[in-house]
């Protein structure tokens, strides 16, 4: 599996060019082409880092935040969804960052300076 087919794992439903998906793992640090590896977290961290681009960018089409009907079901306030989405993976991606700061450094110790 390829990181740009692992992104289509995590955008399912969303639909772009191959050419923009490698714009976007490119702008991540990612080569659409390489193989992905799961066991690597700054890999699967840099992948969700995409997705979130992508949904920003959705959110950034006014267009799109209407209500949609489908075979008598509705969508509705789908910017609020989207909205809700890009907040879960903002903090994955946050919580991710911690885990790997806190694997660079085994030990855990911080350093906090106080001004009093």
């Amino acid at each position: 599996m390829t990181n740009q087919e692992r992104l289509l794992m995590e955008i399912k439903g969303i639909t772009l060019t191959t050419d923009e998906i490698a714009v976007y793992l490119q702008e991540n640090g990612l080569d659409p082409n390489t193989q992905y590896d799961a066991s690597n977290k700054a890999t699967t961290r840099m992948i969700y880092e995409t997705a979130l681009s992508i949904l920003e960018s959705i959110a950034n089409q006014p267009q799109l935040m209407k209500n949609y009907t489908s075979d008598d079901q509705t969508v509705s306030q789908f910017h609020e969804n989207l909205t809700a989405r890009i907040d879960q993976l903002e903090d994955k991606i946050r919580k991710m960052k911690i885990e790997e700061d806190k694997a660079a450094n085994q030990n855990g110790s911080f350093f906090m300076l106080f001004n009093q």
